[in-house]
């Protein structure tokens, strides 16, 4: 509970920091540039095919995706998703470079102050330590939406804060 209250703390403070950005920008006519981020998330499929804990962490990032693309837009920032398979031959050399995500070229767990770790997978993935991430000491197979929204929210803040310092 107290994570989503941040999160709406935030959005709040973000979007009331965004319309007054938006009413100077319109007074001086700024042209505003780099309001775009970008949430990469790459997994193993193969044959069509992907493990349960891709296709959970796929719900989540649609879900994530899907609410911040529309909580931004107020603010004039652009919200991309980007899917990347990797092959199979690419998996058994790196497993843990599936189910990896990134906002604006950061790794998420960077954002949420986590770290990467490993766990048992089935599937397509067959017996390998596929990637996982933790976080306060509770281990993540699949990746929550919040995670992925809060690095969002930080990278919109970080965007908005940085356009404010230019103008003033």
């Amino acid at each position: 509970m107290k994570r989503y209250l941040s999160i709406l703390m935030l959005i709040i403070i973000l979007l009331l920091t965004g319309v007054a950005f938006a009413e100077n920008a319109e007074k001086t006519k700024l042209i505003i540039t780099d309001r775009l981020i970008t949430i990469k998330w790459q997994r193993l499929v193969s044959k069509g095919e992907t493990c349960p804990r891709c296709g959970s962490t796929e719900k989540e990032v649609e879900k994530a995706f899907t609410l911040i693309k529309r909580s931004l837009s107020p603010l004039n920032i652009e919200v991309k998703l980007e899917k990347k398979e990797i092959s199979a031959s690419k998996f058994s050399k790196a497993p843990l470079e599936s189910n990896k995500i990134w906002v604006n070229g950061l790794l998420l767990e960077k954002n949420v102050d986590g770290k990467t770790c490993q766990s048992k997978c089935e599937g397509v993935c067959g017996p390998s330590d596929c990637r996982a991430i933790e976080v306060d000491g509770k281990v993540y197979e699949t990746i929550p939406a919040n995670f992925i929204i809060k690095a969002c929210l930080i990278e919109a803040a970080r965007i908005v804060g940085s356009e404010n310092e230019k103008y003033q």
